[in-house]
């Protein structure tokens, strides 16, 4: 027989995999329905992950993207919470600051109306 696959609660996963600072914090995040597991929205903390889950949530303005490796016993330093999941987030491309600001005064209308237009709309 094999033994059964190790499970834990996915808001005590996010804080030992230092997402979020408190468990508090990110089982919030959960019930808010910001977390998704394998494509499906997720709405109670105690939800059960395990290695192979793909996790999708928001943090701050970034959507991240996780594939859990292992299942943690505590919540240790960095380097051991990064070897929990393997990051599949796709790379962003970095937009400057000020783009139309060359050390000139401020930017004029037309320069702030296709700053505008690179900006990403808000997440949903």
């Amino acid at each position: 027989m094999t033994a059964p696959r190790p499970l834990i609660r996915l808001d005590k996963w996010l804080w030992q995999a230092r997402f979020f600072k408190t468990r508090s914090l990110s089982a919030r995040l959960i019930a808010a329905g910001h977390v998704r597991v394998n494509g499906v929205k997720v709405g109670k903390p105690a939800q059960q992950v395990g290695p192979g889950d793909a996790l999708t949530l928001v943090q701050g303005d970034q959507i991240r993207v996780v594939r859990v490796l292992a299942v943690g016993t505590r919540r240790g330093p960095a380097f051991e919470a990064q070897t929990l999941y393997d990051d599949m987030t796709p790379a962003r491309d970095s937009v400057p600051n000020a783009p139309g600001f060359d050390g000139k005064g401020r930017p004029t209308k037309k320069d702030r109306r296709s700053l505008d237009l690179t900006r990403r709309p808000p997440l949903e």
